[in-house]
């Protein structure tokens, strides 16, 4: 039995606007084992970013319950049970990346020593190494991705939490890092939870995928990929692939019916 590290029961997430409640996520139940890489993929607006949001204690559920780790999300963010990857790198430009890097080391606490060690070691991670005292501006946009995302791993947290981190990359950039965070997801098995609005991407980097319908954003659609952990990128010509891309094709399209 894997451990569910991620659990979702009923859950309702109502925002009141001046227009009206709007219904975010309906009745969601989901759960997420240890280990797994599960990717969120619907249209925009269908709540794929509300519920990374819930996870990490950024809103809060109008109905049902959510548990990081068997805790409240409340209990899991003191407790630093995750790191969150944006779609922006979000790096502060009058900083090294080793300075950016360290920054939740710097607020946590943690000795200048073990912030070196710490920084060191995951700027190798991202195959960043040798970086640590480059500015933002002086690296590419699939460099500042990396290095945001040797950030949230800095505090070694069990989940990672990734919100379109490659949607503004172009796509052979795209398909670069694609590569790399799956190396990476095999060498840490760190949980993680990523939002996407492409099927190929979604496909390629899940061992499960989670189609969701327009608002008010319910799970159309629950996949868990055949496809081996060894993935090449050519991988994605296989049938085996195509056919999970078909699959998670047919839920979006029938959520818009």
């Amino acid at each position: 039995m894997v451990e569910s590290v991620v659990s979702a029961r009923g859950l309702n997430l109502v925002f009141e606007t001046g227009d009206g409640p709007v219904q975010a996520l309906s009745d969601v139940n989901l759960e997420i084992g240890s280990g797994e890489f599960v990717s969120f993929i619907g249209p925009s607006g269908c709540g794929k970013t509300t519920f990374l949001r819930v996870v990490a204690d950024l809103e809060q559920p109008t109905g049902g319950a959510v548990t990081v780790n068997g805790m409240s999300p409340e209990a899991a963010r003191k407790a630093r049970a995750y790191g969150y990857v944006f779609q922006a790198a979000g790096l502060y430009p009058w900083r090294t990346i080793g300075g950016n890097v360290a920054l939740p080391l710097e607020i946590m606490g943690y000795s200048r020593a073990e912030r070196a060690e710490r920084v060191a070691r995951v700027l190798e991670l991202v195959e960043l190494g040798g970086f640590a005292g480059k500015f933002p501006w002086q690296l590419s946009g699939g460099m500042q991705q990396r290095a945001s995302i040797a950030r949230a791993l800095a505090f070694d947290a069990d989940i990672l939490l990734m919100d379109e981190p490659f949607g503004a990359l172009d796509e052979i950039v795209r398909d670069r890092l694609n590569e790399e965070l799956l190396a990476l997801w095999a060498r840490t098995g760190k949980t993680t939870l990523f939002v996407t609005h492409s099927i190929p991407e979604a496909v390629y980097l899940s061992t499960k995928i989670v189609v969701m319908s327009p608002r008010p954003g319910r799970i159309r659609d629950v996949i868990d990929s055949p496809l081996p952990k060894e993935r090449p990128l050519e991988i994605r010509d296989t049938p085996e692939f195509i056919a999970v891309a078909h699959r998670v094709r047919e839920g979006l399209r029938a959520g818009h019916d």
